[in-house]
């Protein structure tokens, strides 16, 4: 098998350098994205975050022509409805499973009351293959808040089918004590967990959690998030954002069994834009790697704007590593 070298993806193109893929009027966000590609259409599944919740979104475009950008007239596609999803569902991550030839998606539901608000993870499922029509299998969450680590959060889920197995990457969240609160407000790492492709909803923990808490290097060294998983031929490739207490960009490492990661030399790998008048110049995160047309694609949200929080401008990108 041929291992693909990290030089792939050390130089991602901006596609959208100038008008986001995915953009709504501020302060509502077009973020949490990520992309599947089925018979020539690449589809489009991301989160619009509104005033008080988030909701579920569906766009497509022609894989020869990615940014040219339809969106679904039923859209939102998915509403907040269960305890466990009251302030929103964001982070839909679709999947196709060969076990019955259908698609799933995992996604985060935001519980709402006290700050900070409690992510977890819950699972929808598309019956008739339509991309756009989606149904929850539980109305509880399939991936839950437990140790000390995701006390506050176990959410914004990856996954891949390989074999019998469907591995997850998701961001454990927990608190922050003062000192670090004045960095960040919590302490995020990533996780790993696996589920049988016969039940999805039967996920397991990785004993292990966390797996990942940063490559060691500066552009990291205060909280990794939000990552994506690649299965390569050799290796699982792990997209995420790292931070260095100021700004948030996207690295890649490679593992085959969830304990040992080794960095890419290159990292960070994607950076925010130098203009400053572009839309994604404050920050990168959500960097799911996918394939189409010969080459490996990102879809990634971008920041405008001072700090993740309400009043900064999020939208979402593409962006390529030409082979």
């Amino acid at each position: 098998m041929t291992v693909i070298p990290f030089e792939m993806f050390k130089s991602f193109e901006r596609l959208t350098p100038r008008h986001p893929l995915l953009h709504v009027d501020p302060p509502h966000w077009a973020a949490a994205s990520h992309a599947i590609v089925v018979n020539g259409t690449v589809h489009y599944l991301w989160a619009e975050k509104r005033n008080k919740d988030w909701v579920h979104m569906h766009s497509w475009a022609s894989t020869s022509d990615p940014t040219r950008v339809t969106h679904d007239p039923r859209n939102p596609i998915l509403t907040p409805q269960h305890s466990f999803e009251t302030r929103g569902v964001e982070y839909p991550c679709p999947f196709f499973n060969p076990a019955d030839g259908r698609f799933y998606m995992y996604y985060l539901g935001s519980q709402g009351g006290e700050l900070p608000n409690r992510k977890q993870t819950g699972l929808l499922v598309s019956d008739d293959d339509d991309l756009g029509k989606w149904r929850r299998i539980s109305e509880v969450p399939v991936v839950a808040v437990g140790n000390a680590h995701e006390e506050h959060g176990c959410s914004h889920p990856s996954a891949v089918v390989m074999g019998e197995l469907i591995h997850m990457v998701y961001t454990g969240e927990a608190p922050a004590g003062p000192e670090r609160k004045k960095i960040l407000y919590n302490i995020p790492t990533i996780c790993h967990a696996t589920a049988p492709t016969y039940d999805p909803v039967q996920v397991t923990k990785d004993p292990v959690n966390p797996v990942f808490s940063g490559s060691g290097l500066d552009w990291d060294r205060h909280g990794v998030r939000e990552a994506e998983i690649l299965k390569g031929p050799e290796y699982f490739h792990i997209f995420y954002g790292g931070y260095d207490g100021e700004m948030w960009a996207i690295g890649h490492v490679r593992t085959r069994d969830f304990r040992s990661f080794e960095p890419n030399p290159h990292n960070p790998i994607f950076t925010p834009s130098n203009d400053p008048d572009a839309w994604d110049r404050d920050g990168l995160l959500t960097p799911q790697v996918f394939q189409m047309n010969g080459d490996y694609y990102m879809i990634y949200a971008g920041l405008r704007g001072q700090g993740w929080n309400g009043v900064s401008e999020v939208q979402t990108g593409l962006a390529v590593a030409r082979g």
